[in-house]
């Protein structure tokens, strides 16, 4: 189970419950996080790079899934802010953003604006930057 990907500490607790006793897989969860099998901190590095080099996601959304695969939200915040430390934002948000606008070119009017901003928003982007840049594409565009 824990060869395919990292598993944290939570998730392999919930498979262990369908076939095993609570106190055997407590005992054994115990004796894998010592042996440092498991590892919520590497578990959320692990989903924090594969959720912004791979999809594209932004600070909230990166947050929202380390937390949802069991891991507390302090290792949460903290993984996120090293991650984000060698990211530029910016960069992240108008990567997504271009993908959005890969088969339209342009942003082209309002209901447009709005349904982008609510996608890049659901992926975790701060929604002031998300409104900023959008604005800037629109003006762009009008030039």
């Amino acid at each position: 189970m824990l060869a395919r990907r990292e598993l944290s500490r939570a998730q392999v607790r919930q498979r262990l419950l369908r076939r095993h006793p609570a106190d055997l897989v407590d005992d054994a969860i115990a004796q894998l996080t010592e042996e440092r099998a498991l590892d919520d901190g590497r578990v959320a590095e692990a989903i924090a790079r594969t959720q912004t080099s791979v999809r594209g996601r932004g600070r909230q959304r990166v947050r929202l899934e380390i937390e949802r695969a069991g891991i507390d939200k302090a290792t949460a915040r903290r993984v996120v802010d090293e991650i984000f430390t060698g990211l530029d934002d910016d960069a992240l948000l108008e990567a997504a953003l271009a993908r959005r606008l890969r088969s339209v070119g342009s942003v082209t009017d309002e209901k447009q604006m709005a349904r982008l901003y609510r996608r890049l928003v659901a992926e975790g982007f701060d929604a002031d930057r998300v409104m900023a840049s959008l604005k800037r594409h629109k003006r762009d565009q009008d030039k």
